[in-house]
């Protein structure tokens, strides 16, 4: 039998998550127009896929705000009838929003550890759980429109379960496996390049432990507290969290490059396609030149590419 859902609890959590995303929908505005005015050369696939998660975005807010002014002003049932009644027909739609995004920007990145590593084994494996994540996002939504507040976690329980894990695995591997690209390169690096991934490493942890933390913590509430959906208000923010991190990722190459330029100050300027021109500074040696070339920063992944693979 399914626990009793306190629907004036889920009603608050759900309150509060919906504003939080707002205000984190605004942040991703500001990273999304920063983005476009700093890297107008990006290729065409890097910003039709910042667009498709931008626009994803949007109509994700626009369909969590539409649930909760049918649940809390549009609807004058009383609470044990919101319980027993359908579920907001905008509510699957942001559902499946929130899979497709997770999924998109969990695609990049999966694509950011091949194009540093040049090995398929852990990015097939990321990709096999973005397409998890989707499928059980599609999942839900489609049950979603035919199920109750009251009816829907004792049914599907295991469904948001799978989701939340399965996106909790793939962030970790995700950001494991380029901390541990990453270190790889700075143990081969000289000091002057050390700084700059040392940067990275803490651009990749900082974007990879936010999401990861965020499922997490959902996973934890769906489990441990099943009488409430306390676990909405992190469904309503984990979007945005995700885009954020995408957004934040692609705009952190600005100071990546400045500190580059740094790096690189006796050498010459880097051509536009990142190849190092030659040096005629006696100060730098031409194995500390290679450890610096070897550092480059990788145009479209805003990481360091790795060396011999």
């Amino acid at each position: 039998m399914a626990p009793v859902v306190s629907i004036q609890t889920t009603l608050g959590a759900y309150q509060i998550g919906v504003l939080i995303s707002y205000a984190l929908l605004g942040i991703t505005t500001t990273q999304a127009y920063i983005y476009y005015i700093r890297f107008p050369d990006d290729s065409f696939k890097l910003k039709a896929l910042v667009a498709f998660v931008y626009l994803c975005e949007v109509v994700h807010a626009i369909t969590l705000g539409d649930t909760l002014n049918v649940l809390t002003i549009s609807d004058s049932a009383s609470w044990s009838e919101r319980a027993l009644g359908p579920i907001p027909k905008s509510f699957p739609i942001a559902t499946f929003l929130s899979g497709l995004i997770g999924g998109s920007v969990q695609g990049f990145f999966a694509y950011r550890v091949y194009a540093l590593s040049k090995k398929l084994v852990i990015p097939m494996s990321c990709w096999v759980m973005c397409a998890m994540r989707v499928a059980m996002a599609t999942l839900i939504s489609a049950n979603l429109l035919h199920a109750t507040v009251v009816t829907f976690e004792g049914r599907w329980k295991w469904a948001l379960t799978t989701l939340w894990a399965v996106s909790t695995v793939n962030d970790l591997t995700v950001t494991a496996t380029l901390v541990a690209i990453l270190v790889s390169q700075r143990d081969n690096a000289y000091k002057r390049t050390a700084a700059l991934v040392d940067k990275l490493i803490m651009y990749t942890i900082e974007t990879g432990m936010l999401t990861s933390m965020s499922s997490i913590t959902a996973l934890a509430c769906l489990i441990s507290m099943p009488a409430n959906f306390i676990w909405i208000a992190i469904f309503a923010t984990n979007a945005r969290l995700i885009s954020n991190s995408l957004l934040a990722s692609l705009n952190s190459r600005a100071s990546l490059r400045a500190m580059e330029q740094e790096v690189t100050m006796p050498l010459s300027f880097i051509h536009s396609t990142g190849t190092a021109l030659h040096s005629n500074s006696a100060e730098t040696t031409p194995k500390e030149r290679q450890a610096i070339d070897s550092q480059r920063i990788c145009c479209h992944c805003g990481q360091i590419p790795s060396n011999g693979v």
